[in-house]
């Protein structure tokens, strides 16, 4: 199965609020797993099994880059899977 990763950059003055955002999506564009990054480094995770923080993989396929970076406030990007394990491994709470 063929997975797509995404970088998605959230420009907002909003303290609780995640300021990047990752996700690894299957051929259905569904998320499997979700890293989100707030201003202060802190991260949560969401996968299947479990979450962290308030952290919830979407319950519906996630649009394109087009349409994601058709609002302003996002900043929407392709990245590599090594960029996206990057991201999930850097949070010490995975294995």
């Amino acid at each position: 199965m063929e997975y797509e990763y995404l970088k998605v950059e959230w420009k907002h003055d909003i303290e609780d609020e995640p300021v990047l955002l990752y996700s690894e999506l299957d051929s259905h564009r569904m998320e499997l797993r979700k890293v989100e990054v707030y201003k202060n480094g802190r991260s949560d995770v969401a996968e299947k099994q479990r979450t962290t923080g308030k952290t919830k993989l979407s319950i519906e396929p996630l649009p394109s880059l087009e349409d994601i970076a058709a609002d302003s406030q996002f900043i929407p990007a392709e990245i590599t899977q090594r960029e996206f394990e990057a991201a999930w491994n850097k949070n010490g709470e995975h294995e």
